[in-house]
């Protein structure tokens, strides 16, 4: 089954978590979609700069902080993901009850430790 992902707040930077995800998310041969504030490729994945209308997500992995999520409710909503993952430091209480009020599955965890432990 694929798991298509969207990264939401991806880096070109190599220190990030958000480009280290995208990384390890090709490496476990999953289909990555990205979402950055400048654009540029990471290990064969374009991040793009505007949120598109990307086709069947199953997951979104969040690496914004929350006070920078409410401009992405209704686009993350609007893709029907089936889930979305909150990395460490993107804990967002106010954006759980909307997800869960659509059906989609709020994940907190952290995308990395999730590949790691083959639990993704």
């Amino acid at each position: 089954m694929s798991k298509k992902t969207l990264v939401i707040g991806a880096s070109l930077k190599e220190e990030r978590y958000s480009n280290k995800a995208i990384v390890k998310l090709v490496e476990n041969n999953i289909e990555v979609v990205a979402v950055g504030l400048r654009s540029g490729v990471v290990a064969g994945v374009n991040i793009d700069t505007e949120k598109l209308d990307f086709k069947n997500i199953h997951t979104v992995t969040l690496y914004l902080s929350a006070n920078r999520q409410d401009e992405f409710y209704n686009y993350i909503i609007s893709l029907q993901p089936e889930r979305v993952i909150f990395n460490p430091g993107t804990e967002n209480e106010e954006f759980y009850k909307l997800l869960e009020a659509k059906n989609i599955k709020v994940e907190v965890a952290c995308t990395l430790v999730l590949l790691a432990t083959k639990q993704y």
